[in-house]
């Protein structure tokens, strides 16, 4: 078995398993060539022979135990029937955002897109078919409360926009989460039948919240997902901030592991409960002797759980490739 799939069995594996999230990314030559190639960041997604090739990319470098799947959170919007749209150097734009609107009224507007994420599903079966079996491929999606924001706002980081709606109008918003929710479970169930053997929900907002809204639109939706494909594949949650709701996040979501931000401490979790992470970002970006303590002392606190190294975040497209190197070899010693 795969040293991935071993840890998320909860059975610890020395030394751990390691990938890295954004992994594939512009500070890979490869990869900037290859998105040069085709032409811009959602023609490269929607492109199964490129996008498989930007996922293999790293895990023929480094040696990574895991591929995880060239995409991108906001196509569930974009098969919801919102446009999407990447810039050059500026972040994703949904359009038209649905900040301001009534709810109900517009999602009854929307017209759904499933053929959208037909490609993205191939993406995922010629991978599989490409990746050595020792490898596992990782599929994902955003959590539901995280692609909301992003579709109230039309773009990252404006998490205000979904939270007054949801004061405003929880009757709308409980409307736009489950939509969210269903298309989002149905996703990963395709990308697990053509070929990932496990999946990652990037709730990169969650630590945004109070913890009654925290329960409201990251736990449940999260177990919603988890109720319906969690017997399918092994699913790792990721709720990026959420600190101390860590415990409750485990306990009352299902996953069957929780990703670390950088910040984040194990305290409540049980003690067979597998963890990923939690190396800052920037350490890697140092280099050095900052990033060797910093793997040293992520490893030493999780030896005693299963655990699998990766980042509290993705890389920064500024990191030297000799670090991400180092890292690696740090680990396997």
């Amino acid at each position: 078995m795969p040293p991935i799939l071993e840890v998320l069995a909860r059975r610890r594996v020395d030394p751990p398993p390691v990938w890295l999230m954004r992994q594939a990314g512009r500070y890979l030559p490869e990869y900037r060539e290859l998105r040069e190639r085709a032409g811009g960041f959602l023609d490269l997604v929607c492109t199964p022979d490129l996008a498989a090739e930007a996922t293999l990319q790293p895990v023929r470098r480094f040696g990574f135990d895991a591929a995880i799947l060239f995409s991108d959170i906001l196509v569930v919007p974009w098969a919801l029937g919102q446009e999407l749209a990447f810039g050059s150097e500026e972040g994703p734009r949904l359009s038209p955002p649905l900040a301001g609107q009534s709810l109900p009224l517009a999602l009854f507007a929307m017209a759904n897109r499933p053929e959208r994420l037909k490609p993205i599903v191939e993406t995922v079966r010629q991978v599989r078919a490409a990746l050595p079996e020792d490898k596992v491929l990782l599929g994902f999606a955003g959590g539901p409360w995280t692609v909301a924001t992003y579709m109230l706002a039309g773009e990252g980081g404006r998490v205000e926009e979904a939270r007054l709606a949801a004061l405003k109008d929880p009757f709308g918003f409980r409307m736009l989460i489950e939509r969210i929710t269903n298309v989002t479970a149905g996703f990963l169930a395709a990308q697990i039948v053509h070929g990932a053997q496990a999946v990652q929900i990037f709730d990169s907002w969650a630590g945004q919240l109070s913890v009654a809204e925290f329960e409201r639109w990251v736990i449940r939706p999260t177990r919603q997902i988890v109720e319906t494909i969690g017997h399918l594949a092994p699913v790792i949650g990721f709720p990026r901030g959420a600190g101390s709701r860590l415990a409750a996040y485990a306990r009352e979501t299902g996953v069957h592991a929780v990703a670390l931000d950088e910040g984040a401490v194990p305290d409540g979790l049980p003690d067979d409960l597998p963890v990923q992470g939690n190396v800052d970002p920037l350490a890697l970006l140092a280099g050095g002797e900052a990033l060797d303590r910093e793997v040293d002392a992520v490893l030493a606190r999780f030896r005693d759980r299963p655990h699998i190294l990766n980042l509290g975040h993705g890389i920064d497209k500024a990191t030297p490739i000799a670090h991400v190197e180092r890292l690696v070899q740090r680990l396997r010693g």
